[in-house]
């Protein structure tokens, strides 16, 4: 799995008028539809309210390769130019062993 943090950041409150719009209109649920997606979550930073952080996951790249040339990224485009927003990107993969047993002692469930 390949997980990417998408970090918006505007002004005047943009980048979260633009997840507000995402999610009313459908958008990020038609993402969450595409074949490979894992997760598409929006979250907001306590300490940075002009930023929208997006949790985006995907099965491989593959699947975020076809989400790329999908008709979805002109929509996306398009409203991430209506809200003036830049974009810093974190890329991971996922460790398929899992969560090691010396961490496990900190979680709380």
């Amino acid at each position: 799995m390949i997980t990417v943090n998408l970090y918006y950041t505007g002004t005047n409150g943009n980048a979260r008028r633009f997840a507000e719009e995402m999610e009313s209109s459908g958008t990020a649920d038609l993402i969450r539809a595409e074949k490979g997606n894992v997760r598409y979550e929006y979250f907001f930073p306590m300490k940075d309210k002009e930023t929208v952080l997006l949790i985006d996951a995907w099965e491989s790249q593959e699947a975020i390769d076809a989400h790329h040339a999908s008709p979805m990224m002109k929509t996306l485009a398009g409203m991430r130019e209506k809200y003036d927003l830049h974009m810093k990107v974190e890329r991971y993969l996922s460790d398929e062993a899992g969560i090691p047993a010396s961490d496990e002692g900190f979680i709380r469930k």
